[in-house]
């Protein structure tokens, strides 16, 4: 009976000394995005209104989908067709960095967005919300230092 007690512990001293390495390494990088639509001819023409330029892939007997990787060595940012098992994934919410928020908007709406959040200036820049035309909303922001290359300011919010 008393080993029954020391295999919990055992577990438990194990698990500290692995989040202690987690603690101690470099946050991880995003390298994937992933989200569905219902017409991929049409989420490609509002998110390439943003500057993303996708090429149509398939991987084995998958769907045929949309693949954009802004910065050479970033993130990869997929769209997969919705399908009756997955619908589109409306819950998720999508941030880019951009050098000026309101050029956009008109082509975005154009595109088939909307505008949820009209552009304003905000603690984290000049800052606009919009629906792409599944539903998912897309937060567009130019901080105030923007860095061209990573996409700028860190924050911590998620509201709208």
């Amino acid at each position: 009976m008393r080993f029954a007690f020391a295999a919990p512990l055992f577990r438990r001293s194990c698990l500290v000394a692995e989040l202690s390495f987690f603690m101690d390494a470099p946050p991880p990088l995003l390298n994937l995005l992933v989200i569905r639509s219902a017409d991929l001819d049409r989420a490609e023409r509002f998110y390439r209104v943003l500057g993303l330029h996708f090429e149509r892939h398939r991987h084995g007997a998958g769907p045929e989908h949309l693949a954009a990787q802004p910065y050479a060595g970033g993130y990869v940012f997929e769209i997969y067709p919705a399908n009756p098992k997955m619908g589109p994934t409306t819950a998720v919410r999508i941030g880019f960095s951009m050098d000026a928020v309101d050029p956009y908007l008109d082509a975005l709406v154009e595109a088939g967005g909307s505008i949820i959040h009209a552009p304003a200036d905000s603690e984290w820049g000049r800052r606009a919300v919009v629906a792409d035309p599944d539903g998912h909303r897309v937060e567009l922001v130019t901080p105030p230092e923007r860095n061209s290359l990573t996409g700028g300011a860190d924050r911590d919010r998620m509201s709208d």
